[in-house]
């Protein structure tokens, strides 16, 4: 149920959709359309660890207004130029 409001946060923000899709991209391990479910998720070490580093839990959701300032900076770093 969490996800569903951290996408709706998402949803709710246009100038996000491209940040999101790219991220998702970017987190999504290699080969993920051959494994079920079929999906482009994060792997579960890399959600755990990022949970417990957020929050101090692994179990603990995201918060949808830390997805919105995550994606929020990622924009802007983006908009900063090839940093290579």
């Amino acid at each position: 149920m969490k996800w569903l409001r951290v996408a709706g946060a998402v949803a709710a923000r246009p100038r996000l959709w491209a940040v999101a899709v790219v991220q998702i991209r970017r987190m999504a391990p290699d080969g993920w359309w051959k494994r079920a479910p079929f999906l482009p998720l994060p792997a579960k070490d890399y959600m755990r660890f990022r949970m417990v580093t957020q929050y101090g839990d692994e179990r603990h959701p995201p918060e949808p207004g830390d997805v919105v300032d995550y994606l929020t900076w990622c924009r802007r770093w983006n908009r900063t130029g090839d940093l290579r």
